[in-house]
Order: C-alpha cells, then structure tokens, then sequence
C-alpha cells in the first residue's frame, strides 16, 4: 500500500479544527513584476477512509486518486482563466504542461523527485501551480464513495483539506500558500470545491491586478 492510509480518529479531529490559512512571502511584491507566464501541475489527491470499501482494492483507489488529480489540474486551470483578466500573468495552457511531464517520465508518483525550478525551466515558465487534496470519508457512507469510484466519480465526502501552493521558478522558493478545510456538500465533487476554492484563492492570488 503505497499511498493508502485508513482514517484514524485524532486525524479527523485535526482536520475538522482547521481553518483557512494564506502565506504570502514579502518578496513576492517584486518578483510578481518580473513573471509573465504560470504552469499548474496536476494536483496530488488523498482519499481516506475509516474503513476499505468491500470488493475494492487500493490500487483501484490509487488508480481513482491519480485520476482526479488531472481533474483538480483541469478544473482550477479553468477557472483562472474565466479570471484572466484580474490576474498579471498568464497560465501556461494544461494540455502543453501534461505533454512535457509525459515526455520526460514524471507523473504524479514521481513529480516530488524534482525541484519547482526543474519542473519551470522544464515547462518554460516563471511559477509552479501545485495542490494538495485531502479527502475523509466516514464509513457511514463509505459506500456511496465506492460507487463513485467504480464511475470515476468523486462522490460525497464530508471533509477535503486543500492546499494551493506557488512556487518561484528560479530558486524553488515557496511565495504564495492557500489552505482551507471544506466540509459538507461543499466537497461533494472536484467541480464545487474548486467553485468554492477559486473566490477566495483569486481575491488572495498575489498576481491579482
């Protein structure tokens, strides 16, 4: 089990009483003038469980993580550019990023063996885009989790703990950091908590005209 974890109840606990949390680094005041374009990799999702679905196996979870990173990656891509206009730089295009990580073997699972700066100058760009997806499902309805599984489907959860971090192109440096636990309905699919992540993350976003 590589990447499987089973819910533990102090974890649980830890998350329902967190709250969201920016970090903007002082230099990025500066630096912000001097990038023009932003890649946005695929984002590393965690699905967690007080307890396996019957019949499934981890690597069919692992499989569904995978996949719905490429989602969350689509998804907040879309959304920056519906908010192009507020922003001073612009977003390297997803499918030209995917296709140079493809190009040169780095996927999900080995995405962390290289530096934000090896991955920019890689992709050619000024920042890195990356994010991290938390997910908690009770076994109470653990089941309608697994049926979204089988659909690739995100399927209803009552906890996701996000993080959208920036990362500077040429030294790899952390300048902008968004976490928020959502909760109820809200994290019910990709869809809605990328909505409900984007208002606050574009209002926050140093690069915000």
């Amino acid at each position: 089990m590589k990447r499987f974890y089973l819910l533990g109840l102090t974890f649980l606990a830890i998350l329902l009483s967190s709250c969201a949390t920016v970090y903007t680094a002082s230099e990025i005041q500066n630096q912000k003038n001097q990038h023009q374009v932003i890649a946005i990799l695929p984002f590393d999702v965690l699905i967690q469980y007080n307890k396996l679905p019957r019949d499934f196996t981890v690597e069919q979870i692992e499989e569904n993580e995978y996949e719905l990173g490429f989602v969350f990656q689509n998804q907040i891509y879309n959304r920056f550019l519906r908010k192009n206009h507020q922003f001073t730089v612009d977003f390297q295009d997803i499918d030209k990023t995917n296709m140079m990580l493809k190009r040169n073997n780095i996927d999900i699972y080995n995405l962390s063996e290289y530096s934000k700066d090896e991955l920019a100058r890689l992709f050619e760009v000024d920042a890195i885009i990356s994010g991290n997806v938390l997910t908690a499902k009770p076994m109470s309805t653990g089941v309608a989790l697994a049926v979204g599984i089988i659909f690739n489907a995100w399927g209803a959860t009552n906890i996701a703990d996000v993080t959208v971090s920036l990362h500077d192109g040429n030294n790899s440096k952390l300048q902008w950091r968004f976490n928020h636990v959502y909760s109820g309905t809200v994290g019910s699919s990709p869809e809605q908590l990328t909505k409900a992540m984007m208002n606050p993350i574009s209002r926050k976003f140093p690069y915000r005209i």
